[in-house]
């Protein structure tokens, strides 16, 4: 027979062994932190203004603190990869935005004034992997961008509007929506109003707009110099523009039957005709407004006229 004291360091010892085989079959369920771990991809730019997908940013957060996502994945895009010396960050240096807000699963990053110094091709790529990294949070749909509280614009002057991941998609579904440079040849009025001057412009533009279309934006937003004025009036919506056959249809507003300027309608007519005949694809044009023809233009030009280049008009 075993003396007491013998007996109860016995029980004891089984005790501890039970408690702590106990605790472990009850830990092995239990995820470590490395499997409760949620990725998110940061998109970074690199120095030749390719967006570039470079690291993953591993967060333990509760994915569903959505304020508390953004908030880390907005530092994580303002410091660039230790170890990526060609990335940058897209919202690094002076990019940092003054502040964000999160309602109803849209964000709004708010710029300085200093956003506008950014090239354009360089910040539709700073935008597009701002946008590719935050809209993988959970509760995040669109992200918008603002100026001092006003909406960014584009190179057109329109607001962007919400953006997704899938608006920096072009069309073969696997690259950002490609940006070319273009030099245009367009034909403003000259100061007097009854003719045309050439002008050489250099644009960046969204290649999914076609070049005729892009013409007819730039003839609208007008000149940008002072020896040249605008030939069409600036509240004109450019509503198609399409080429069959060599002739370029180009489908307007009602605003452009409205003349705000000392111009006369050849002026205006050839401003658009020669500008478009400059391509190698157009060798006529015909002007609809609202999808009409039968509209005379300041009661002397029947635009159901098929018009050919005119380079008399041109100074």
């Amino acid at each position: 027979m075993q003396p007491k004291r013998t007996r109860f360091l016995s029980n004891f010892i089984k005790c501890v062994l039970l408690c702590l085989l106990i605790a472990a079959l009850s830990g092995c369920g239990k995820k470590t932190p490395s499997e409760t771990a949620h990725q998110y991809a940061i998109y970074y730019v690199d120095k030749n203004n390719k967006e570039d997908q470079v690291e993953y940013y591993e967060s333990f957060t509760n994915p569903d603190q959505t304020n508390k996502m953004v908030q880390e994945l907005i530092n994580a895009l303002s410091t660039a990869p230790a170890k990526k010396v060609a990335e940058t960050a897209p919202l690094g240096g002076d990019m940092l935005p003054n502040n964000y807000s999160l309602n109803k699963g849209q964000i709004n990053l708010d710029f300085t004034e200093k956003y506008k110094s950014l090239d354009v091709i360089p910040e539709v790529l700073y935008r597009a992997a701002i946008v590719r990294t935050l809209t993988q949070i959970k509760g995040v749909a669109t992200v918008t961008f603002s100026i001092s509280g006003i909406a960014l614009k584009d190179d057109a002057g329109n607001p962007v509007g919400p953006m997704t991941a899938e608006s920096f998609i072009d069309n073969a579904g696997t690259e950002i929506s490609s940006y070319e440079k273009a030099k245009l040849h367009l034909y403003f009025a000259n100061k007097t109003g009854d003719g045309l001057i050439e002008v050489d412009r250099e644009v960046v533009y969204n290649s999914n707009i076609s070049t005729e279309k892009l013409i007819v934006q730039e003839l609208i937003k007008g000149p940008n110099n002072g020896e040249t004025w605008p030939a069409i009036n600036p509240d004109t919506q450019v509503l198609g523009v399409t080429v069959k056959d060599g002739t370029c249809y180009v489908n307007l507003s009602e605003a452009f039957l409205t003349q705000p300027y000392n111009v006369t309608a050849d002026a205006t007519i050839y401003s658009i005709v020669d500008s478009l005949s400059d391509l190698s694809t157009v060798h006529k044009v015909q002007i609809s407004v609202n999808g009409e023809t039968s509209v005379t233009y300041h009661d002397n030009i029947d635009l159901s006229t098929i018009f050919e280049r005119n380079l008399d008009i041109v100074q």
